[in-house]
């Protein structure tokens, strides 16, 4: 796509549809908040691949997507399992804020939570967020200014989880993925990456 065919309506009606989905999610306690976050992410991702069909092409398999899928997981678990040990040394509200994303629909089988993480939500997020979203901006505005915009829209529509913490985990781990894609060009590692570490960090074994 070039800069000149770029199409904003396409970007802005699912960014605005995105925070729509995220309030219902996040703010609305109505219905299981897993199956909500999964709905979100496939609706998004489903319209992504309608809109821009090209994605298919970022989903190819290449030798060592899953490695690098696994190894990079695992760097983000160790840099979240740091940034906790910092942030409740110096925010006094961290540890509890931490704990109420934790708290999230406690009464829901950690293996629905990770089956959803793993299959549906991780994979859909990526495919709008990073496929969609990060790249059409990378070609609009340039490959950093777009990654730094995909980034900061993604941490700014969990505002409605009224979590400091949560907001900043979105920045940090968008902007991870975000440079994987970056770095890759393709979405199969940066899937992997967020399926394993959402799946784990969230249902399987939280950070300490």
């Amino acid at each position: 796509m070039k800069a000149d065919k770029f199409r904003w309506a396409p970007i802005i009606g699912t960014v605005l549809l995105s925070f729509v989905l995220w309030f219902i999610t996040f703010y609305l306690t109505r219905g299981i908040f897993w199956v909500k976050i999964s709905f979100s992410a496939a609706a998004l991702a489903g319209l992504s691949l309608v809109l821009f069909p090209h994605l298919k092409e970022r989903l190819r398999f290449f030798p060592g997507a899953i490695w690098l899928g696994l190894a990079s997981a695992v760097v983000l678990y160790f840099i979240f399992w740091l940034g906790k040990v910092v942030c409740v040394a110096i925010f006094p509200f961290a540890d509890s804020q931490i704990g109420g994303i934790y708290g999230i629909d406690k009464g829901t089988d950690t293996w629905v939570i990770a089956l959803l993480l793993f299959f549906v939500t991780a994979p859909c997020e990526e495919i709008y967020w990073r496929g969609c979203l990060q790249e059409n901006l990378m070609k609009r505005f340039g490959k950093w200014q777009g990654w730094l915009a995909a980034t900061a829209v993604y941490a700014l529509v969990h505002i409605w989880s009224f979590n400091f913490m949560l907001i900043g985990a979105a920045a940090v781990a968008g902007a991870f993925w975000g440079g994987m894609f970056c770095y890759f060009g393709n979405l199969l590692p940066v899937i992997i990456s967020h399926a394993v570490w959402s799946s784990v960090i969230f249902a399987i074994f939280p950070v300490p």
